[in-house]
Order: C-alpha cells, then sequence, then structure tokens
C-alpha cells in the first residue's frame, strides 16, 4: 500500500468496485460516495465513457435522477492524464471501457488514489462483462448490489434483456432491459 502525505492528510490508494444488475443502485451508490468525499474536502475527478448518453452526455445521471458532473472519455488513458493532483477518482459505467481501465485503476490506488469504479458485472446473457470482472479480481472492496425482479419480487442479480437484440452492448433502460432473479431470468 503507497502512503503519501497530501494537505496534512495520510492517503492511502484502494480499488472500490461497485457491481450488480442493472436498476441495482450502482450509480446511485457512486454518487452517494463521491458525494460523501467532496464534503471531506478531497479533491475529486469524475469519469465516464463517452459511449453512455443515455441521460447526460456530460452528466453521470442514476435511474432515480441523481446527478454529478463528469468527464466523458473515449479511453481509460484519458483519465491517468487528467487526475494529476486528485485525491479520489470516480468512474462509471466500467464495462463499456477498454481492459486497459484495470491497469489505470491500480496506477492510481498505487500512487495514493482512492477509486471507485461503478459497472455491470454481468451482460445481458449472464456473461461476465468487459473489465469488470478483472476489476473484481483486484478490488480493496467490492459492493454488489441487487435490484428486484420484476415478475417474482425476489432479489434481481440479471438484467433481462426485453429486444431481441444480439449485440453485446445496447445502451437502453426500462423500455430495454429489465431486473429478474435467477429462477425468472432462466424462464423467460
Amino acid at each position: 500500500m503507497f502512503i503519501e502525505p497530501q494537505h496534512g492528510r495520510t492517503i492511502r490508494g484502494w480499488i472500490e468496485v461497485i457491481c450488480g444488475s442493472m436498476f441495482s443502485g450502482k450509480t446511485e451508490e457512486l454518487i452517494r460516495r463521491l458525494k460523501r468525499a467532496r464534503i471531506a474536502n478531497l479533491k475529486v475527478e469524475i469519469f465516464k465513457p463517452t459511449t453512455d448518453v443515455r441521460y447526460d452526455p456530460v452528466d453521470i445521471v442514476s435511474h432515480d435522477e441523481n446527478v454529478i458532473r463528469s468527464t466523458p472519455i473515449k479511453n481509460s488513458q484519458e483519465i491517468l492524464l487528467l487526475s494529476e493532483g486528485v485525491e479520489v477518482v470516480g468512474i462509471d459505467e466500467a464495462q463499456f471501457f477498454d481492459q486497459e481501465i484495470v491497469s489505470v485503476c491500480n496506477q492510481l490506488a498505487f500512487k495514493g488514489i482512492r477509486v471507485i469504479v461503478a459497472g455491470l458485472d454481468m451482460d445481458f446473457s449472464g456473461k461476465p462483462f468487459g473489465p469488470v470482472p478483472e476489476l473484481l479480481a483486484t478490488a480493496d472492496y467490492i459492493t454488489k448490489l441487487h435490484a428486484i425482479c420484476v415478475v417474482c419480487g425476489n432479489i434481481a442479480s440479471f438484467s433481462f434483456r426485453k429486444s431481441a437484440e444480439e449485440d453485446q452492448v445496447v445502451l437502453g433502460e426500462k423500455n430495454n432491459y429489465e431486473p429478474r432473479c435467477r429462477y425468472c431470468y432462466q424462464h423467460k
């Protein structure tokens, strides 16, 4: 663990990953943690992929319409360039980033930066999604959130795609996806 004095504080870098299905509150939890870091007067920088324009091209917006300003970026290497002098880095929709996001997060943590990442751990087909599984393997702290199954009301871990599209990445909201438990997901 890297420790460096900064602004009279001892900073220890680490990686936190918030994962789960769609509608489980990942972005809401990310925003909550980042706002608390700002209340603590920490220097915070927030990033999201440029491809995520569902609610806003710049801001990170939760399904509950909670909002925080972010910097849209095309690839994970930009985070290293834009996070100089920060104490906390927030990253939303990690599943849409390239595999280098894992190395970027580790580099930041070794510099003494707290890194908070949110993303889907599985795609619509129930398979590991993008770099998130590798982020989970290297994370210091993991929070797996669950939605509520819209079919039976149990805890939901799967993102069921209602449309027939087969591409792994199809941006959508409640019109395209719904949370389902394991049983209701399998018995489509």
